[in-house]
């Protein structure tokens, strides 16, 4: 008998471990399907969209308590518990939305479910958990294919970026659906806008050619940002962290709530300061956000405030690899020699510059299915860059010999400053359709880019007649940009989906005055681009999906390929890239897996050869076949329900045909070609990977462990050993711990250890290769990266 009672205890338990059931169920909004909305198992990877008829459905599922989370624009957010003992079906009722919500604001530009390209989501609240003052890329690192790396060697400070081995140049960002790429050069420098990861609501990193985006190309990837969103409950929080190198972050937000069912303001003040790991590489960073919001049922208008001044010392110049092993953090920046032969070094070579943007948001909802956006935006720059020069020929900078008694001196150690003075402005807007079977977008915008860059002589050893702040070059940039697009995501059949997405883009880019070294660069340009892009997207189940895109981008040359060509050689040409992306997703409750292949093909890249100029400066040549391939691979393991594992891999070739490189021969003072066949691209590592295990011991304590891998880059297009920047394996020891007082609503406590076993490694370079008595040499400069340091921070939330 015992037996028998024990053998059906051991019955009862298999079936319960084992037993799987389905949790189905149907979403209304003013008892219609809502086709498309967003419905998640709270705290597992699983998430689905509801089909054309509203339903959803959820397999394989164990007994137990599930709260699920149904959301839809236009309507709040819904949280239902459900205790699944076995098969269950539910109606999900959502309610209209009292009032319009932002997420409006940011329908065009980011990437919908059935969007058939690659993308990843990173919500505020997991910025939030990794900011202690760290730039943005190294909050998004942990993402697919992207590497982040620092000047200074801490991510404080200037940083850069590059994902699938493109860089940043070639990646738009857009703030709430605005350029935040600088229209000259396209480059993206987040230090000019130090910790706008504290104002941030979501960012979508789209890989490849991406949707169609306002501003300058998307030619590998795009980042788009929301920043924060409607709240509508008063808060006020104080951040604060300190740590290695003299790091500093203080930060401080608070926003009303909603008032009188309609206003709502926000504000964030913030300032980080750090030495740096590099020599003399400080960071004094200021900035501040501000947004007032007007909602009503049908209608959102807020406007935005966000400007940043960042103050660092240059740590643009790399150590020399033959320094690397004996003084890593040697900075060149600045260094002079007095009428002693001392060696001194500059205080104040310094970057500084501010940038102030204004946006000016409107939204309306005409009816469930038709929506309106637009925008209108201001930027404003200004700044320089400061430098101590030794020797300098005074004729260069257009002042005359000094006679000095009876001699004639034409040489003088001088400091001079670069200036940038930009103003950047336009509109863009949207019309959303959505109904039934269609998604439909029609959008595009209009602005202008007005730059004048400048330099002064601010002190001379002599100075002559010249004028005190005396102006030795003067040019100006202006270029006007216009887009429209259409997207249009119909579904065809019950689990088929076509996207089509067409844009023009119109380019009128002139050029005006000398440069530097007084060339006159005066030239127009007029573009006419047409980007269409087609995929189409399967979903044999809710939980299952498969995607094909191909998408056609082009871009201009930006203001250094323009300015930097020899005038009696080829002239830059815009690129072409053809891009592919084949993908596979999988989410159950307790695992997740995503592939996404990829083939990006290059027409016209332009890239560094060695060619130079007529004055020696180096130029980029536009290569005619390249290409990047490679796939990218997602994991997300539900171990236990207190442990977690989250990982991504990818596996690449990135190539050049036909690559010649040109090197200086300080001989004869002429070039000489060498042709390389296929090399690899510089800076595009075969393999990228991440992980990250999470333990939550208890709801208020979270330890993280985090790695990643990047594999050797060239530091050149050559495939030339010994122009590399080796593989390096870093690791991060991170913990979280919340609890709530009666003085405070919530304190928060963090730790980050970074490099915990102190690995050295470089994550930039640059390099001159050259002829001399007969033997080739190189000039180069390395970025080392800080060893093990520590981030230590403290929220309190009011």
């Amino acid at each position: 008998m015992k037996k028998c009672f024990f053998g059906l205890l051991v019955q009862l338990f298999v079936i319960n471990a084992f037993a799987q059931f389905k949790l189905s169920g149907v979403v209304l909004g003013n008892n219609e399907p809502l086709s498309g909305a967003n419905v998640v198992l709270a705290n597992t990877m699983y998430g689905v969209s509801a089909l054309s008829n509203g339903t959803f459905e959820f397999k394989n599922l164990k007994p137990g308590e599930y709260v699920v989370k149904v959301s839809f624009i236009g309507f709040a957010t819904a949280e239902i518990n459900v205790n699944l003992k076995s098969d269950q079906h539910i109606s999900v009722k959502l309610e209209p939305n009292v009032i319009l919500t932002d997420e409006i604001l940011i329908s065009a530009s980011f990437a919908k479910n059935k969007t058939p390209m690659a993308y990843t989501n990173v919500s505020g609240e997991e910025i939030a958990r990794q900011n202690m003052g760290q730039d943005i890329p190294y909050l998004l690192q942990l993402t697919p294919s992207f590497v982040a790396t620092s000047d200074a060697g801490g991510g404080i400070g200037y940083t850069n970026f590059r994902i699938r081995g493109t860089d940043m140049n070639r990646i738009n960002v857009a703030v709430n659906g605005i350029p935040l790429n600088d229209a000259e050069s396209h480059g993206t420098w987040f230090v000019d806008q130090p910790d706008l990861a504290s104002s941030i609501e979501n960012v979508q990193v789209q890989r490849g050619a991406g949707t169609s985006a306002n501003g300058a190309a998307a030619f590998g990837a795009t980042i788009n940002i929301q920043t924060s969103a409607f709240n509508p409950d008063p808060y006020a929080e104080y951040k604060t962290a300190f740590g290695s190198f003299n790091t500093f972050k203080n930060t401080v937000l608070a926003g009303t709530g909603l008032i009188n069912g309609k206003f709502t303001v926000d504000t964030r003040l913030s300032k980080i300061t750090s030495d740096g790991y590099i020599d003399r590489a400080t960071a004094d960073l200021k900035s501040f956000y501000f947004a007032s919001g007007y909602y009503t049922k049908t209608t959102v208008l807020k406007a935005i405030i966000f400007s940043g001044h960042e103050k660092t010392y240059q740590a643009w110049n790399g150590v020399p690899s033959n320094l690397l092993s004996t003084n890593r953090t040697y900075n060149s920046a600045g260094k002079y020699s007095n009428e002693n032969g001392v060696v001194k070094y500059y205080g104040n070579q310094v970057d500084d510059y501010q940038q102030d943007h204004f946006q000016l948001h409107f939204s309306h909802s005409f009816n469930q299915n038709l929506s309106l956006n637009a925008s209108s935006h201001y930027t404003r720059g200004k700044g320089f860059y400061e430098n101590y020069k030794e020797d300098e020929n005074l004729k260069d900078y257009q002042i005359s010999p000094v006679i000095v008694g009876n001699e004639k001196v034409e040489t003088s150690d001088l400091i001079n400053q670069k200036w940038l003075d930009n103003d950047f402005y336009g509109l863009i807007y949207s019309l959303s359709y959505q109904k039934d079977k269609s998604d439909f977008i029609f959008g595009g915008g209009y602005s202008i880019y007005d730059g004048d860059h400048f330099g002064k002589v601010i002190w001379a050893q002599f100075q002559g007649n010249a004028e005190p702040n005396h102006d030795w070059y003067r040019s100006n940039g202006l270029k006007k940009d216009f887009n429209i697009y259409a997207k249009y995501n119909y579904r065809v059949a019950e689990k088929v989906n076509l996207f089509t997405d067409l844009q023009y883009r119109n380019i009128n880019y002139a050029i005006d005055g000398i440069d530097d070294d007084l060339r006159d660069i005066s030239q127009k340009h007029v573009f006419n681009f047409f980007n269409p892009k087609f995929g189409v997207f399967y979903e044999p189940q809710q939980n299952r999906q498969l995607y094909l895109s191909l998408a056609v981008a082009n871009r201009e040359p930006n203001r250094s390929n323009y300015v930097d060509a020899n005038p009696a050689g080829k002239q830059p040409v815009y690129e072409t890239l053809y891009n592919w992306e084949l993908g596979y997703n999988y989410k159950s409750p307790a695992f997740s897996f995503s592939a996404n292949y990829y083939y990006m093909s290059y027409k016209n890249q332009l890239v560094l050869t060695g060619e130079i100029n007529d004055v020696g400066a180096p130029v980029m040549v536009n290569v005619d076949k390249s290409f990047r391939t490679g796939i990218e691979l997602q994991t997300g393991v539900k171990i236990t329900p207190a442990l977690q594992w989250n990982g991504n891999t990818t596996f690449s070739i990135n190539k050049v045909k036909d690559f010649t490189e040109y090197v200086d021969n300080w001989d004869t003072w002429g070039q000489e070609p060498f042709e390389l066949g296929t090399t690899g691209l510089a800076f595009s590592p075969n393999v990228i990977a991440n992980s990250r295990f999470t333990f939550s011991p208890a709801n208020n304590l979270e330890f993280s462990f985090v790695s990643s891998y990047v594999g050797k880059q060239y530091i050149d297009n050559t495939s030339n050993d010994d122009r590399v920047l080796n593989a390096w394996f870093v690791n991060n020891l991170n913990a979280d711990y919340s609890v709530k007082t009666k003085l405070f609503e919530e304190i928060k406590i963090r730790l980050m250890i970074n490099n915990l076993f102190n690995e050295k490694y470089e994550s930039n370079a640059w390099v001159y290769s050259y002829i001399y008595e007969g033997e080739r040499a190189k000039i180069d400069g390395y970025f080392p990266q800080a060893g093990t340091h520590f981030l230590f921070g403290i929220d309190f939330k009011f």
